[in-house]
């Protein structure tokens, strides 16, 4: 009686070259399906395909999604014996301005296919969602910490990245409570609130602060009906000891959202409350 064993070959996942370079986080071996072109498959020689790409520009002309094309003109030929290592440049067709750089190493998987496998060491700027101007504004000096901890987040460092924002949101409290009682004050908050959070600046223990301010918040700074002091507190008195590098991850990444959203809606109310001042004062010229 012969056994025959079955051999399970799990299916390889590929993903197009321009979403790899989209949306792949660096430090990532993928198979790519439309990596290479093919110049000649007798001898395995392939050529990197360098695909129009879509990215965020930040430039004051842009300040959205852009189309990218790759100005690094040499070619880049690969074969299937080891990794080519390489560099892509890639520019934004509106502005003509704003450049993205990957560093990345790829490898023919050969049989005259364009597929390959490509790893991402990484890009310049940085991997990720670009940060909101406001938010940078907000946390003011505390801005290299802040894209340590996003780098952190980046690379997928839970516990890194939570303590980095963790710090941040610390050392700029008083700030942040700051331009929350500025609202309150434009907007006409009860003076009882507007107390609370005066002296929730005043006390220094971190946590006992958020959890003084987050209900006297303005109802316009409110995210959702909830209170943005109250989720940042609830987030960050989690202890890290007690959170795995998962949900430290997690909760890193909602204290980020959280802090951008906060950012706008203050930089918002600001701006409609200053925009009604004038409107009154004109108005009033003319009476």
């Amino acid at each position: 009686m012969s056994n025959t064993k079955e051999e399970v070959k799990e299916e390889i996942e590929y993903q197009s070259f321009s979403d790899f370079l989209e949306s792949t986080p660096p430090n990532q071996l993928i198979h790519i399906s439309n990596l290479l072109k093919v110049i000649n498959s007798f001898y395995d020689n392939y050529e990197v395909k360098k695909p129009q790409i879509q990215l965020h520009c930040e430039s004051e002309s842009c300040n959205g999604v852009r189309f990218f094309r790759c100005v690094t003109s040499e070619p880049v030929k690969v074969g299937i014996v080891g990794y080519h290592f390489f560099y892509l440049t890639y520019r934004c067709s509106n502005c003509q301005k704003t450049e993205k750089v990957f560093s990345l190493a790829a490898k023919a998987s050969g049989n005259g296919e364009e597929k390959g496998e490509c790893y991402k060491f990484g890009e310049l700027p940085a991997y990720g969602p670009p940060i909101p101007p406001k938010l940078m504004k907000l946390i003011g000096p505390d801005r290299d910490e802040f894209l340590k901890g996003r780098r952190c987040e980046n690379q997928g460092l839970g516990v890194g990245s939570f303590i980095y924002y963790r710090r941040v949101v610390e050392n700029q409290k008083d700030r942040i409570l700051g331009e929350i009682i500025k609202v309150a004050n434009k907007i006409g908050t009860s003076k009882t609130n507007i107390e609370i959070l005066e002296k929730a600046i005043e006390e220094t223990q971190f946590t006992k602060a958020l959890d003084m301010a987050k209900g006297a918040i303005p109802e316009s700074l409110l995210i959702n009906g909830h209170s943005p002091i109250k989720l940042l507190h609830s987030a960050l008195s989690e202890g890290v000891h007690a959170l795995s590098d998962e949900q430290c991850l997690e909760m890193a990444s909602s204290v980020r959202v959280v802090l951008g959203e906060l950012s706008e809606r203050l930089a918002q109310a600001l701006k409609d409350e200053a925009e009604l001042t004038k409107a009154l004062s004109s108005l009033m010229k003319k009476g």
